[in-house]
């Protein structure tokens, strides 16, 4: 019995099958919109008090103090210490390899001179502060905390103040660690969307920050949204997902696995298989059937490829491959000969893994490249959160006196045809003076 959904891109009803598929409804829920509203509004009205008040209702945590919502390096430093040194040195090495790929991306000030001597150019600054959002409880992924904080830190970001709730008073040690390899500069245990409107908003104890990145839930995503304005966020993501493209060549454990490594995130998560060959799809449904059973999260793997899980025939990798385009995948493997010489041909995915050896688990957590990635087909108009992220472009214009006279001279004839002569008289008197 198949626990995945089998499509075919040359019957008659794919277009739609597959419409239904891709379809995910948002954090676009008013009954959430509204709660998420509600605890904003008491964070910037009453601060820490509210603070505390959310975190013992939410978390079941009653702390005595608003100075208890930090964690001291005290604290910190014995959740180190609690730490496996196997896997503390992990953290580490992955560190070394997120900073490596990360210093590459840093953007650079640059300028260049007229010939009549004006200077025009872009200068690089990084963020001030940032606010790190980590899930707690059955959700703690110390990974994110390595690729969310790391690039801040290469871009030069000053600050760094990380939030993670902790229910019933308990945190995770490898979380607290892994903040202490990124450099994460201050720690509060809260969550939620209290959690976003005081870092987004600040209280006496929480700084504002200038930017929140960073996973949670439907209530965190739908607190982010409300507070973009007032501060910058990464993005509004959705479920995880990965689309695979292969020839058949390719064990169908290797593809079944690689699909289950997406699907246990959550009932909502998206895998999908793309293949012109259907007798290695119907040995991918076998592998899938057999090897769910062994998986300790079997039931959200069912669920998920139950309910948006593919595999999916087409007659060719060309049409495969104009396929992902179009789904514009969070993670895409190319799991097939020759893939790197087709790289040039797509252009919609959020990172790309090439040929049969590259697992996308080794892009979560160690190959260097952010695992932040855009979904819910937003590869088509944004990229992997990176050290670009956490810096800013500021335009530099130096008017030489010739200068002001030539790029005056047409600034007033734009500003009059707009009828803002204000603009044209501030121009004007360069040009008058200069002359």
């Amino acid at each position: 019995m198949n626990i995945i959904n089998r499509l075919n891109a040359a019957d008659p009803g794919f277009r739609s099958a597959l419409k239904k598929l891709l379809d995910w409804t948002s954090v676009a829920d008013t009954g959430v919109q509204t709660t998420v509203d509600t605890v904003i509004q008491a964070i910037r009205e009453r601060g820490d008090e509210a603070l505390l008040e959310f975190t013992a209702k939410f978390d079941r945590l009653a702390l005595p103090s608003a100075e208890a919502l930090a964690f001291t390096e005290a604290e910190i430093d014995a959740a180190v210490a609690r730490t496996p040194d196997n896997l503390l040195a992990a953290l580490e090495a992955a560190a070394v390899r997120i900073s490596a790929y990360a210093e590459r991306q840093k953007m650079q000030s640059w300028s260049y001179t007229e010939a009549d001597g004006t200077v025009l150019g872009q200068q690089i600054t990084p963020l001030d502060r940032v606010g790190l959002y980590v899930p707690g409880g059955k959700a703690a992924y110390p990974s994110s905390v390595l690729m969310n904080a790391i690039p801040a830190r290469v871009a030069g970001v000053r600050e760094l103040v990380m939030v993670v709730p902790t229910p019933d008073g308990v945190a995770n040690d490898t979380v607290l660690a892994a903040a202490r390899v990124a450099g994460v500069d201050r720690i509060f245990r809260i969550g939620g969307a209290q959690a976003v409107a005081a870092l987004a908003y600040g209280t006496a104890t929480v700084p504002a920050v200038d930017k929140i990145v960073g996973p949670g839930n439907i209530y965190v995503a739908a607190a982010k949204r409300a507070v973009f304005g007032k501060v910058g966020i990464d993005m509004i993501a959705g479920p995880s997902e990965i689309l695979i493209v292969s020839d058949g060549l390719t064990d169908p454990d290797w593809i079944a696995m690689d699909l289950f490594s997406q699907a246990e995130h959550d009932q909502q998560a998206q895998a999908i298989l793309i293949s012109p060959d259907a007798q290695f799809l119907d040995r991918v449904a076998e592998s899938v059937t057999r090897l769910v059973e062994s998986q300790p999260r079997a039931d959200i793997i069912r669920t998920a490829l139950a309910d948006r899980g593919a595999l999916i025939a087409v007659k060719n990798l060309d049409e495969a491959i104009a396929l992902a385009n179009e789904i514009a995948p969070e993670h895409l493997e190319l799991s097939f000969a020759g893939a790197e010489n087709r790289l040039s041909e797509i252009r919609h995915a959020g990172a790309i893994f090439v040929g049969k050896y590259t697992a996308e688990a080794l892009g979560d957590y160690c190959a260097g490249p952010n695992h932040v990635l855009p979904t819910s087909g937003t590869a088509r108009f944004s990229s992997p959160l990176g050290v670009y992220d956490f810096q800013k472009r500021s335009s530099i214009i130096q008017c030489s006196a010739a200068g002001s006279v030539a790029l005056g001279e047409l600034a007033v004839v734009l500003a009059e045809s707009e009828g803002l002569y204000a603009h044209a008289q501030s121009a004007r008197y360069r040009v008058e003076g200069n002359r």
